[in-house]
């Protein structure tokens, strides 16, 4: 999916929700047990019942590998469940040396039909590479995440080289984000910003003023849509939302798919407030 295509159906829906499909086993309703593939089966009914408020869904792929050959069947099964107006992510946080990450992109991006895929970037250059070859395909960089370890190296500040000790030291994130978005373009890289992690926005758009981000951590984990938009928006919006437990969980019951899609809807209207476009 191209950028134009992906802001295309952020205007048209007016949101940019992404939903995540990270879907635990043992928290899914009981009824559903009764299919060959229950995770399968509990996917597909929260995509039917959230993709008119959604613009993308993105499956995290640990707990699908988890689950062994079942697991994989029902990854499939749900990637070519999403409509092909939804921009899919394969949240794998994969990135290796060269040729290890060109048998990455082509799982996702020839095996399976995903749009883009969550990249590692520790290893360098090379290692994200392959995934920007593909016409129409994004990688996705990890760049400030929202967990408690991010301050272990993401948040750690940098010497100063010399002649610019009167500046503040750059912390390591600000150094991967910069160098990151020399390898690709704002049509094939995205960056990975997490939501509770707001008070960098305002710096982290300094630094990359035309790329989307993808912001997990609303909902359960307390982000604020509101401050994201606020701070993080730019013109064509530039911006990926997501939630997971807070639309996929919102009941536990036999309404799990009605529930989901009250949640998304709720989402898609605050979201619709903060447009522009």
């Amino acid at each position: 999916m191209t950028r134009q295509q992906l802001v295309d159906q952020i205007k048209q829906k007016q949101t940019y929700l992404c939903v995540g499909l990270d879907t635990d086993r043992s928290k899914i309703p009981a009824h559903l047990f009764s299919h060959p593939n229950p995770v399968a089966a509990f996917n597909k009914a929260i995509i039917a019942a959230t993709k008119d408020y959604c613009v993308s869904y993105k499956i995290n792929t640990a707990f699908y590998e988890a689950m062994g050959v079942k697991g994989w069947e029902a990854l499939e099964e749900t990637v070519h469940a999403i409509p092909s107006s939804h921009f899919k992510i394969a949240d794998a946080k994969r990135g290796d040396i060269g040729n290890t990450s060109s048998q990455y992109a082509k799982a996702f991006f020839e095996t399976l039909p995903f749009d883009a895929v969550t990249v590692a970037p520790y290893m360098g250059e090379d290692s994200v590479r392959p995934f920007l070859e593909y016409d129409g395909k994004w990688a996705i960089v990890l760049g400030l995440t929202s967990n408690k370890g991010a301050a272990d190296f993401e948040m750690r500040q940098l010497k100063s080289t010399n002649g610019e000790a009167h500046l503040r030291a750059e912390y390591l994130y600000e150094r991967v984000l910069r160098t990151v978005s020399q390898w690709g373009n704002p049509q094939n890289l995205m960056f990975v910003v997490g939501a509770t992690q707001a008070e960098e926005f305002v710096n982290i758009r300094s630094i990359l003023p035309g790329h989307f981000l993808l912001v997990p951590g609303v909902g359960a984990q307390g982000g604020s849509l509101q401050e994201i938009s606020q701070q993080a928006m730019i013109p064509d919006c530039g911006l990926l939302v997501n939630a997971s437990r807070a639309v996929i969980y919102a009941s536990g019951g036999e309404d799990f798919a009605e529930a989901a899609a009250s949640a998304a809807k709720y989402y898609q209207s605050e979201m619709k407030s903060y447009l522009t476009i």
